[in-house]
């Protein structure tokens, strides 16, 4: 399922853009839900998941800059696209890592021509993500926020650098094989992202936030050589 917004204060404009959304995801035969705002303030405040943004430079209240800045200190990761009548805009649109531009009227065959690459560049971005399956909810986290894994009676324990722990059922091995060389299987019910390591001493690991994980002793010395590795690669 991907997650997409539109945000124009101008509602025809708005209408136009799902209409040619709901119709280029549905040939590609893809799940989407989409959302219209009206405003930056409204997005803002939304609490919403996003994967791909499409954000009106000019608005009234909060511009779409403005927005897109406060958008990415809140921890917005996904694709963001600057709808705008002045050319000219976008070169601050650099600052808050806008994926592109679409200039008013905006035409249907501008329009795939974006979203045809971006397709590409969220499946090169997936390689880099872990896509988590909760009941009929999805979610696509990046690996690098990945702390530690953990498991505990069947259901997976996702450890973030933000704090927040995410849940859900599956094999600790099936896991393993969707993570990187930058996670290590320390234990039996442990894997961990060697960034967020800051020491190693008799068997504990000691992870960002003072999380202490244990390392089982037939994977101590592996460990010992995959940390150096690591370091070299850095």
């Amino acid at each position: 399922m991907i997650r997409i917004a539109i945000c124009d204060d101008e509602r025809h404009m708005s209408d136009h853009i799902r209409a040619m959304t709901s119709d280029f995801f549905h040939r590609k035969n893809m799940e989407t839900v989409i959302w219209q705002f009206s405003c930056g303030e409204e997005v803002l405040k939304c609490g919403k998941q996003i994967d791909i943004l499409f954000l009106d430079i000019q608005m009234r209240g909060i511009g779409g800059m403005e927005t897109a800045r406060k958008m990415r200190e809140h921890g917005f990761r996904g694709f963001l696209v600057f709808i705008t009548v002045l050319r000219e805009m976008v070169f601050q649109s650099f600052e808050v890592q806008a994926y592109d531009y679409l200039v008013k009227p905006i035409e249907v065959r501008d329009f795939e021509k974006t979203m045809e690459r971006l397709v590409v560049s969220m499946q090169d971005a997936s390689k880099a993500n872990l896509l988590v399956q909760k009941g009929r909810e999805s979610r696509i986290i990046s690996l690098e926020d990945i702390v530690f894994c953990e498991i505990i009676d069947r259901k997976i324990y996702l450890h973030l650098s933000s704090s927040e722990v995410i849940d859900y059922y599956d094999r600790i091995e099936n896991l393993e094989t969707k993570l990187d060389s930058r996670f290590f299987r320390c234990h039996r019910s442990y894997l961990i992202n060697l960034r967020y390591l800051k020491s190693y001493k008799q068997g504990v690991a000691y992870m960002q936030g003072n999380k202490e994980i244990p390392v089982s002793r037939l994977r101590s010395k592996e460990f010992s050589s995959v940390i150096l590795q690591y370091m070299k690669n850095m």
